[in-house]
């Protein structure tokens, strides 16, 4: 969420005449619901699986940017067991979540063959993966890799999912059908502030950025955030593919056509299904701001 803080410490969103707040989410907050009831303006979800559900439900949900270009999920392993590729964790015992078990666990089936007889409850903790070398699990790339080395002294088998050919977007921007409809403005007001502050926090000063996380989540340290930051930018996950000729953010039909064929060949979609309805590209692919 760098970009979204660094828009928020350099006063971007108040130069847009935006008074933005950041409120924390997790495992246990339906920030979602929220948005949909009107709490929330906007929701930054992890990955496409929601928008694509609720289109197929008629939920007024719909994805105005893309966060990231590459999902940061992954799983991780222990060296030396023989889980160096997603090839060999066929049959092997593997903790995801709930969450994850109706998304992309489900393409991970259709490509490797995994079973539902692999699950295993995740917890969204550590302990278990630090107490057993047997163990394998869901993570971020951002961070749970790093934080193995800082109690082990060693780092994990990452196994990144769009290594497996993964092709969805993530950290996607959502708002109401009703936002994009009647306040189309502050949508690109939003989305503008946001693609500053995302071009300031990669490639300017990500301090001001960090300052105000720490605030938010005191238990955040400098390493891990140093950590992240480094990883955002090694693997690209932000800033490529169209992102170097449309600008951060962008989204295209073509790759939307893509996940979307993905998951219907995993057996999560009909074909007919109007995945459109998802997402607009109205707020997104204006091309790269000009830097100071």
């Amino acid at each position: 969420y760098g970009g979204y803080y660094e828009a928020l410490a350099e006063g971007l969103y108040k130069k847009a005449g935006l008074d933005v707040t950041i409120y924390q989410g997790g495992p246990q907050v339906n920030t979602a619901q929220l948005l949909i009831s009107g709490k929330l303006d906007f929701d930054i979800t992890s990955n496409a699986f929601l928008a694509l559900n609720f289109a197929q439900e008629n939920i007024p949900y719909e994805v105005v940017a893309a966060g990231f270009q590459k999902d940061p999920d992954c799983l991780i392993a222990h060296h030396g067991e023989g889980n160096d590729s997603f090839e060999a964790l066929k049959g092997k015992p593997i903790a995801v979540s709930t969450d994850t078990r109706a998304s992309w666990w489900l393409y991970l089936q259709s490509k490797y063959g995994y079973t539902d007889s692999q699950l295993r409850p995740y917890g969204f903790s550590l302990t278990p993966f630090l107490t057993n070398k047997k163990d394998i699990q869901e993570a971020y790339v951002t961070s749970e890799p790093y934080l193995v080395h800082q109690a082990t002294g060693q780092w994990p088998v990452v196994l990144a999912l769009p290594d497996a050919g993964f092709d969805g977007y993530a950290s996607l921007v959502a708002t109401s059908d009703a936002m994009v409809k009647d306040h189309p403005d502050e949508v690109k007001r939003f989305i503008a502030a946001s693609t500053q502050g995302w071009y300031d926090f990669l490639y300017k000063n990500p301090q001001p950025a960090f300052t105000a996380i720490k605030k938010d989540n005191p238990d955040m340290t400098d390493g891990l955030l140093q950590f992240g930051y480094e990883q955002l930018k090694q693997r690209d996950i932000v800033d490529s593919g169209d992102t170097k000729t449309l600008g951060i953010y962008a989204m295209t039909d073509a790759r939307w056509a893509s996940f979307f064929n993905q998951m219907v060949k995993a057996g999560m979609y009909d074909p007919s299904m109007d995945y459109k309805a998802a997402y607009t590209l109205e707020f997104v692919d204006h091309g790269r701001p000009k830097q100071n």
